[in-house]
């Protein structure tokens, strides 16, 4: 992995390295976003506590999907 830190050291913007990214193979990209994933795994001391949702909020979003699954399958 040493060579995504080389790479991305000469690269000044976020546009630079997006596009450095998306250049990868599909297999270099994996690996570049578990490299990611492992540093900020190491910065981060503490995990976000988890989302808290309401049963009728959940309800909703299953009612909309199911929905949406129907007009897709009726092609609308």
């Amino acid at each position: 992995m040493r060579h995504f830190t080389e790479e991305i050291d000469t690269m000044t913007t976020l546009t630079e390295i997006e596009a450095a990214a998306d250049a990868l193979s599909s297999e270099q990209q994996q690996e570049l976003f578990l490299f990611l994933a492992a540093r900020l795994r190491a910065g981060s001391t503490q995990l976000p506590s988890p989302r808290e949702f309401s049963r009728p909020q959940i309800e909703a979003w299953i009612a909309d999907d199911e929905e949406g699954m129907r007009r897709f399958q009726a092609g609308e």
